[in-house]
């Protein structure tokens, strides 16, 4: 098999359908990082079946349907096909009829994933298989993913048998000896419940025996118990009689007490109310003086808090008594601080008015010094002002003019060509405005797609409608295919059922003529009866025991007049011709008249069982035999095929009706796709040509705005243009009137160098001047200074003698006040003296009020206590009424009870058990208690006896049928568990013997691959952890050029990988798969082993004809290729797939 071809559709980042050709040789597929490269590999390890959410790097199975991005939508379904070339026949028998396998899997998101072969559903492990023998597979060596060459560098031995499994071609073989395995604990599971059910069995045939025994002690007791169970009953009625009238004369009394209670009930609470009365004014006057006692009390209080306030009052004034006395003292020492310092400054001021005496003369020398160079500097710099006004004033007038006339010839020539720009500007916009038809088109286009879009919107609506009626008709149909396969699986399952039941044991060897015998519905019983045992007799006369057919009789004597021939109603073998013309059926009525008429070896039978013999032998109706049971079951049989062949038709109508409502609802799901694609697009189309109308007007206005200031703007221009031309004109006469500048511009020059000369003089002068000015201002502002504080130091101690006359104000008014407050804890004493006086007094009256309210509470409580226990007695006697009352009905309910069992029980009235039970009235009944001990001794006697199964004869027959059943299916058993450990052995020893052989080859071709690959060097592979091949692990030595022999872990990086690789590539020499996978493999090589990895690639696929798939980043593998895919994801999210075939554009190349 070959593989020809990868479909991908929804799958991870391939949302759109992508096909990538898998052709012979050397397949490149290159991009960026994160493109999608790798999605293809795992789509097809999908395809063959990968189970895992994890290798597929996602959480669950749905992640590899695509998710959406930024604009567009998730999907709900995923699908790959894998195309296979089947030409030449290696595929299982069962898909080998076509020379093209297409493998398909299709995964619905919240719904799992389905496998399909060339279009018809397979099991997930049917395909799995289906690789596994081509020696590939979603677990294969041949797809070797990022990754792989690490995994298989840090594996343990036990790991790398894998690959000598997979070069063996034993994959399947493990897959095989494991559902061996499976079916082989299942048939032991089911041999050890075969033997549990055949011990049971074989226990309950020896129980039958003992239950018929107990049948008729069974009935014996029963008919006992019923005997008793009437004089139980009777003694019991007459019982429930007396204390029903013993109940009645007790509740009378009752009645009588209760009358005479409630009498005194009446008094006591009469009594009660009247004292109560009184209560309310006594607890008036009662509340009255405590109110005057709280009020007291409360004043009490105050005072004793009177008293501490003035306690704290008086410690408050002490401490600020204390506090003024510091302030004097720190006001005392502020006064004489002032005095010191006012006499230092008054010595300060002396110096200061010392040194102001001869300041006066120097200022005014420097005075007048200042004012002549002044008044010189003026006259000269008045002059040196006129001549400079003089120039500048011609300059400007020039320099302005020239400026102007030039400013003027550039704004003209601006606005000329402003002018131009705004006529043409304004004749292009007018030819627009008029020749542009967008707008007009875009209202129309407007009109239609509205239009397509409603008629979009109501064929979604319509498929919606049609989608929802399918769906329930889908689910009507379903239904009923539901219901007719139920019917026809019960009906399948009783026919089955009935079916295993009437296998005979020696059916194979000689078969009863039970087996040819049938009967009409309802004489089952009456041949049953009639034949009994001798039904399960063969009629082939090899048996020992058979029937031998004979020829009618000519004297045959004649069945009694009344009785109809068995034969009629049965059809059997000639053989059974003699027996049957002598059965004659007969209503159970008639069979005791006619069984005297019974000519010799003739019998009577009934449909219900009964047989009547000549000899005067009789079995009663109702007594089944294992041989009814059997024909009985035969009949239903038969019943049950022609039910199922009348089912038949509905079942197929159903399941016609069933794939119609399918079909349709596919179509459904198709049209209402279909509508919402055309309802999607006609939206999109409508927002497109919104915005398209949008714009035309946005532009339409956009120019009429544009033409408006356009032609405002050529007005405006050309009205500047005449006032530019104008003030051009004037500004050149004013030039040509102006007067030479030459002469002036040295005068002034000569008057400039003499009034610098003036002007340094004069900084000189105010220099002296103002350094003797600020020297005398110095002096002036310290004098100022000095009096100002002198006057500030003033004001502080005639401050502080102010402060001191209010503290000792302050101290003399504080004292005053603590003397006030040391008076008033007398006062307080003396007014509380007189509280307390009144407190006494309030306190007795409030006692004495206290006191007759207690009386005459007292007294009310022991009338209410009086009331109380007459309401007692009276409850008591009511309850005695109610007990009473309780006693009739519990009696009446007693006898009613005892009557209902009677009616249950006797089926007849307690005037007549003594009759039903054939007692005489005047007959000596045993006391109640003596019959209910003789009744309970009975039925324990009955309950000892356990569950009596009154049909144990047939039961057993029944039973040792099963039991030969059991047999034979345990033997049946031990021959598959026997076949099964042959088939496992046979696997073992065949994975053992290709295990080793492949090992042998994988090794002589891993050796001869490592020094190709390193140009030297030796290696070789050994079997290690196991003598038993299928549970050994897989150890790799390596020797590179230079190095000594070790194991693959101890080599550098590079040269691991290489080792594996040659491990890899000797697999697939031994077992060629039909492709090999490489998912960026040559990363970690060079250059130099990069080159040598691709010339082995290729030659390993010339040789095994393997087709190569190799993703790479490296452009020396990139040009080994012979075609190349290009991944690319312009679209983030989205992955596009494109192709280059490189020997055709070599053959192009070398042709042009």
């Amino acid at each position: 098999m070959q593989f020809t071809k990868l479909r991908l559709s929804g799958f991870k980042s391939f949302v759109d359908p992508t096909e990538m050709i898998i052709e012979p040789g050397l397949t490149g597929v290159v991009g960026p990082n994160g493109c999608g490269k790798s999605n293809l590999v795992e789509a097809l390890r999908w395809v063959m079946g990968e189970n895992s959410a994890k290798r597929m790097r996602g959480g669950a199975m749905d992640d590899v349907i695509f998710n959406g991005s930024q604009n567009r939508s998730s999907r709900n379904l995923a699908e790959v096909s894998l195309l296979i070339d089947n030409k030449d026949r290696t595929a299982p028998a069962v898909l080998n009829d076509s020379e093209e396998l297409e493998v398909t899997r299709a995964i619905e998101r919240n719904s799992g994933s389905a496998y399909k072969v060339n279009g018809n559903e397979m099991r997930a492990r049917d395909v799995q298989l289906l690789f596994a023998d081509a020696a590939s597979g979603a677990h294969s060596p041949s797809l070797v993913s990022q990754g792989r060459i690490g995994e298989i560098i840090n594996a343990k031995p036990q790991g790398r048998r894998v690959l000598l499994e997979e070069a063996a071609g034993i994959t399947g073989l493990h897959s095989r000896k494991h559902e061996a395995e499976l079916r082989l604990r299942a048939a032991e599971n089911n041999l050890e419940r075969l033997d549990d059910v055949m011990q049971a069995l074989e226990a309950q045939v020896q129980n039958m025996k003992r239950q018929a025994r107990q049948a008729r002690r069974f009935r014996k007791v029963g008919e006992q118990i019923r005997h008793f169970d009437s004089i139980q009953l009777h003694l019991l009625f007459q019982r429930a009689e007396r204390q029903l009238a013993k109940a009645g004369e007790e509740l009378s009394n009752a009645n009588g007490q209760v009358a005479r209670l409630t009498q005194e009930a009446t008094l006591a609470t009469t009594a009660h109310t009247d004292a109560g009365n009184g209560v309310p004014a006594l607890r008036d006057g009662e509340a009255v003086t405590a109110a005057v006692l709280h009020r007291l009390a409360v004043a009490r209080d105050g005072m004793d808090q009177e008293e501490q306030r003035v306690v704290q009052a008086s410690s408050q004034l002490e401490g600020r008594l204390k506090q003024i006395e510091v302030d004097r003292q720190r006001e005392s020492g502020l006064g004489e601080e002032a005095g010191t310092t006012i006499a230092r400054l008054w010595t300060e001021a002396e110096q200061i008015r010392g040194q102001q005496e001869n300041e006066t003369v120097a200022v005014v020398e420097a005075e007048a010094r200042v004012a002549t160079a002044t008044s010189t500097l003026s006259a000269s710099e008045g002059g040196l002002q006129t001549l400079t006004n003089q120039v500048a004033d011609g300059g400007a007038k020039a320099d302005a003019l020239q400026r102007a006339i030039a400013a003027a010839a550039q704004r003209l020539d601006r606005l000329s060509q402003r002018r131009d720009e705004a006529k043409a500007a304004h004749a292009r916009l007018t030819d627009e405005a008029q020749n542009d038809d967008r707008l007009r088109e875009a209202n129309a286009a407007m009109a239609q797609l509205q239009a397509a879009a409603e008629d979009g919107a109501a064929g979604l609506e319509h498929s919606e409608t049609a989608h929802g009626a399918a769906e329930q008709v889908l689910a009507e149909a379903r239904e009923s295919r539901q219901q007719t396969a139920a019917a026809d699986g019960q009906l399948a399952a009783q026919e089955k059922a009935l079916a295993e039941l009437l296998l005979q044991n020696n059916a194979d060897l000689w078969p009863a003529v039970i087996d040819a015998v049938s009967v009409e519905p309802g004489f089952e019983a009456a041949l049953g009866a009639a034949l009994g045992d001798d039904l399960n007799v063969p009629t082939d006369e090899a048996a020992p025991v058979h029937w031998r057919t004979l020829a009618a009789r000519d004297d045959a004597p004649e069945l009694p007049a009344g009785t109809t021939p068995l034969s009629r109603y049965v059809k059997a073998p000639p053989a059974l011709a003699r027996r049957l013309s002598q059965i004659g059926v007969v209503d159970e009525a008639d069979a005791q008249r006619l069984t005297g008429e019974l000519a010799y070896g003739q019998r009577l039978v009934s449909t219900t069982g009964g047989l009547w013999r000549w000899d005067g032998y009789t079995v009663t109706a109702g007594a089944e035999t294992a041989a009814a049971v059997r024909l009985a079951q035969g009949n239903r049989l038969a019943e049950l095929r022609q039910q199922r062949t009348d089912l038949a038709p509905d079942v197929e109508r159903t399941e016609e009706q069933l794939i119609a409502a399918r079909d349709a609802l596919a179509e459904a799901e198709r049209n209402r796709a279909s509508a919402r694609q055309t309802a999607r697009l006609s939206r999109e189309e409508l927002d497109r040509g919104r915005n398209v109308h949008a714009r035309a007007e946005k532009d339409a206005a956009a120019r009429s705005a544009r033409l408006t200031t356009v032609a405002e703007s050529l007005i405006q221009t050309q009205a500047d243009m005449t006032e530019t031309e104008g003030a051009m004109t004037e500004a050149q006469g004013q030039l040509d009137a102006l007067p030479p500048l030459g002469d002036l511009r040295q005068q002034l020059e000569a008057l400039r160098r003499e009034v610098e000369g003036q002007r340094t003089e004069l900084v000189e002068a105010r220099s002296r001047h103002d350094r003797l000015r600020g020297e005398a201002a110095a002096r002036a502002n310290r004098l100022t200074a000095i009096a100002g504080e002198t006057e500030s130091w003033k004001r502080r101690a005639q401050g502080a003698e102010a402060r001191l006359a209010e503290l000792a104000t302050r101290a003399e008014t504080g004292s005053a006040e603590l003397a006030e407050l040391q008076r008033k804890p007398s006062e307080i004493a003396a007014q509380r003296q007189a509280l307390l006086g009144q407190f006494d007094q309030a306190e007795v009256a409030r006692n004495q009020a206290a006191e007759l309210l207690a009386q005459a509470e007292a007294g009310v409580g022991e009338l209410a206590l009086a009331q109380r226990r007459a309401e007692a007695a009276l409850a008591s006697a009511r309850e005695e009424r109610v007990r009473g009352e309780a006693g009739v009905e519990q009696c009446e309910e007693r006898r009613g009870e005892v009557t209902r069992r009677i009616m249950e029980t006797l089926e007849c009235t307690p005037g007549d058990i003594l009759a039903k039970a054939e007692i005489e009235p005047d007959a000596d009944l045993p006391p109640l208690e003596e019959a209910e001990r003789k009744l309970e001794r009975m039925r324990r006697e009955r309950d000892n006896m356990g569950a009596v199964n009154l049909r144990a004869e047939q039961e057993a027959v029944e039973l040792e049928e099963q039991l030969g059943t059991m047999v034979t299916e345990k033997e049946d058993l031990e021959g598959a568990i026997a076949r099964l450990r042959q088939g496992i052995y046979s696997l073992n020893k065949e994975g053992r013997e290709r295990l080793l052989e492949a090992f042998k080859t994988v090794d002589g071709h891993f050796q001869d691959l490592f020094v190709r690959l390193f140009g030297g060097g030796k290696a070789h592979l050994s079997l290690t952890e196991s003598d038993d091949p299928l549970e050994a692990g897989l150890e790799i030595m390596a020797s590179p050029p230079g190095k000594r022999l070790q194991s693959l872990s101890l080599l550098s990086g590079g040269e691991q990988a290489m080792t594996a690789l040659a491990l890899l590539f000797a697999v697939f020499l031994t077992n060629p798969a039909p492709i090999c996978v490489l998912d960026e493999v040559d990363a970690p090589l060079d250059d130099a082993n990069v080159e040598r990895f691709t010339n082995l690639v290729g030659e390993i696929a010339r040789i095994t004809g393997t087709r190569f798939l190799i993703i790479t980043h490296h452009p020396y593998t990139m040009a080994r290729m012979d075609r190349l895919y290009g991944v690319t994801m312009s679209e983030r999210g989205v992955s596009q797939l494109l192709s280059v075939d490189l020997d055709r554009a070599e053959r192009i190349r070398a042709s042009g």
